[in-house]
């Protein structure tokens, strides 16, 4: 039960999970919870699915959606870390790999939320294309809230590892209390011999206009590197434009990896198959289906 309450934390708070993984507490652990979590949620959705079908079906579909979305993230993980990390990123190969199983796992919890709609329309309604086209949707819907919580955790923790400007300007001693750096910095708002720039209204500001920093080690100020500075974030516009790309092959790869790996349904009155002949493609099918429900083919 421990990997599901892992589950159930990230989705009470996703914000203090993801600062975990950033500062690396546990990671090993919650991937380990999150993708046994995940594959259970994933194989009852399969085993519904199948159920259109054989009892065969049933068992294999349990099986391959679980191992769908599985290899999908084996395909296209290490693209995103090896390019990520060639353009400045710090973060490790098991981090990359927990965020992306946060991803994989919010995906299956909703695909289970949907489990007892798609068991209505199962029993209901026996038409096999709309059901078909109903769980495409499912699907696509599920896997768009995946992706952009992905997107949006990846930003968060690109941000909260980048160097702020303001951090760099006043980055005082770890063992100075907060009592003693904000009479500090009322002093130093005072000397305007030192600091012409000082202002009463903000004690920070005028030293950051003044292109100072304060050293770790000591109380001495130097000059702002600020050319590093805009390297940075030159990086950081890098990477973002890269998590753009890697989420459109991630998309693609696992639409076509399941066209790969069908059927995960089961066309009615044909004998069980554990693997389809590869032709096509998984749009060309899909608006296939769609012309067909409209009776158009």
């Amino acid at each position: 039960m421990k990997h599901f309450a892992v589950l159930i934390a990230l989705l009470r708070d996703r914000k203090t999970f993801l600062e975990e993984i950033r500062r690396g507490i546990k990671v090993e652990s919650k991937i380990a919870s999150l993708l046994i979590a995940s594959s259970v949620f994933f194989a009852i959705y399969g085993a519904i699915i199948g159920a259109s079908s054989t009892w065969l079906q049933v068992i294999s579909s349990a099986i391959k959606l679980p191992a769908l979305y599985l290899i999908t993230l084996s395909i296209c993980l290490p693209t995103l870390f090896f390019f990520d990390i060639l353009f400045g990123s710090a973060l490790s190969f098991s981090q990359y790999a927990a965020l992306s199983l946060i991803t994989v796992s919010v995906i299956s919890v909703l695909l289970f939320s949907f489990a007892p709609i798609t068991l209505f329309f199962l029993i209901s309604i026996h038409d096999y294309t709309f059901f078909l086209l109903l769980n495409v949707a499912i699907f696509a819907l599920t896997g768009l809230v995946g992706i952009r919580l992905f997107y949006a955790g990846m930003r968060s923790i690109s941000r909260s590892k980048e160097p702020r400007l303001q951090d760099r300007e006043f980055s005082p001693s770890e063992s100075r209390s907060s009592e003693s750096r904000s009479s500090e910095s009322r002093e130093l708002a005072l000397n305007e011999t030192s600091f012409k720039a000082a202002s009463s209204a903000e004690d920070f500001m005028p030293i950051a206009e003044a292109g100072l920093t304060r050293s770790t080690a000591s109380t001495e100020f130097q000059p702002i590197d600020r050319s590093l500075v805009a390297k940075e974030d030159g990086l950081q516009k890098t990477r973002i434009r890269l998590l753009k790309f890697w989420l459109l092959l991630y998309a693609l790869v696992g639409s076509q990896l399941g066209w790969t790996l069908r059927p995960f349904f089961g066309a009615p009155g044909e004998p069980f198959q554990l693997f389809r002949t590869i032709e096509g493609n998984f749009y060309a099918q899909v608006w296939r289906s769609i012309l067909t429900l409209l009776g158009l083919n």
